[in-house]
């Protein structure tokens, strides 16, 4: 049997060895002197080994004692090592369970914001660290109830943030849906608070042209433009690509293949927080040739006028559409967007090619960061067409 003198002087080898105790309880040696309690036992004629952890942070006659307890379990017909298992689920789901609001809060926040934007996720941050840890972040998250969150979601509703309330209210049960999923709490208590007990926020849609006409009327006051060459080329370029205002302004030399005709846009630069490529029609390209033989000493293909080693705000381009005598009410900068997806679709084109042309966000964001390129051939035609297009509307008359 072994003694605590024994076990001192027990020295390492080249190989791992055991020392037998008594009644199964052995101790393990490794190579590198750790010295590791284990209990072998036969449950259902089967031999089973069961770790019981490390010498000396287990005493010797801990580690008899909690081979005694195994013992009687083994007498009672029960596995230890199945005991010893739910029991450490059980210690793990007490420690879960006392938990607050506020921990699993930034436990979550930090497992999603590898897949969001910085953007996106300083913005979901600040949302909650408003409006709701200092009300139930110090709560026990399996003690809130539906009541509890309603006077919340009343607070900001009061305030007359709408869409902020939504969107407090559809993090929180992303929250909450994580820990049913790992079996903390047993439901979602906002699943509780239909959206119809709320007041509804007003919808506004980007004021846009989608009249053919009209947009050949347009893109031929576009073409007068009278001002600096960055904003006059960006806003003849908008139609075209369909970007959004801040990654059409902020677009790089090194996001441009001539060779192949593609803009690349990397995820860091996307709403979506997925990389984007954008195929190049012709009218495009020689536009950007051109103000390449103006602009050739700046990172940005629209410099800012006062410091090249800016590029150009997207509040510039709205201007220079209220400049030429265009309104908010006709078009803003975000309304090519639009433009382009109303009539794409109505000149027959598929939904999948016009919504990755868009690069609107997929729901599953392992599968978006692998198709960055789909239906590129597709794409590549569609985006001539609608060039062509555009260019039989401006000769329109």
């Amino acid at each position: 049997m072994l003694n605590e003198l024994r076990i001192k002087n027990l020295k390492p080898k080249d190989k791992f060895y055991r020392i037998t105790d008594s009644h199964g309880l052995r101790l393990e040696i490794t190579p590198k002197g750790i010295k590791h309690w284990r209990y072998r036992y036969k449950f259902n004629g089967k031999e089973t080994m069961l770790a019981m952890g490390k010498y000396p942070v287990v005493s010797l006659s801990e580690a008899r004692k909690n081979r005694d307890s195994y013992r009687l379990l083994l007498d009672q017909g029960l596995n230890p090592n199945t005991v010893k298992n739910q029991e450490k689920i059980a210690n793990i789901k007490r420690e879960l369970e006392s938990k607050s609001f506020s921990e699993i809060f930034y436990e979550w926040h930090n497992q999603n914001k590898t897949v969001w934007s910085l953007k996106h996720t300083n913005k979901v941050l600040k949302q909650y660290e408003k409006h709701l840890l200092p009300y139930v972040g110090k709560t026990n998250v399996i003690d809130l109830e539906p009541q509890n969150l309603l006077v919340v979601f009343r607070r900001i509703e009061a305030n007359g943030t709408i869409k902020t309330l939504q969107k407090v209210k559809s993090h929180a049960s992303r929250v909450f849906r994580y820990y049913v999923g790992i079996g903390i709490i047993k439901y979602d208590p906002t699943r509780d608070l239909p959206g119809n007990i709320f007041k509804k926020a007003k919808t506004n849609h980007y004021a846009t042209i989608t009249d053919p006409k009209e947009i050949g009327g347009l893109l031929r006051m576009i073409d007068v433009y009278q001002g600096s060459y960055q904003i006059e080329t960006a806003l003849k370029i908008a139609p075209y690509l369909f970007l959004r205002p801040n990654e059409l302004a902020g677009l790089r030399w090194n996001e441009i293949d001539f060779n192949n005709k593609l803009i690349r846009i990397s995820a860091s630069r996307m709403k979506t927080n997925v990389s984007h490529i954008v195929p190049l029609c012709t009218q495009v390209v020689d536009l950007l040739k051109n103000i390449k033989t103006i602009n050739s000493d700046s990172d940005f293909v629209f410099p800012s006028i006062r410091d090249k080693t800016r590029q150009i705000s997207p509040e510039s381009l709205r201007a220079g559409l209220r400049r030429i005598g265009l309104t908010k009410d006709e078009i803003t900068t975000h309304g090519f967007r639009h433009m382009a997806s109303t009539r794409l679709y109505e000149m027959g084109f598929k939904s999948d090619i016009i919504e990755h042309q868009l690069a609107h966000a997929e729901c599953n964001k392992v599968k978006a960061a692998y198709n960055h390129a789909e239906y590129l051939d597709e794409r590549t035609a569609m985006m001539q067409k609608w060039a062509d297009y555009l260019g039989r509307l401006k000769k329109d008359m």
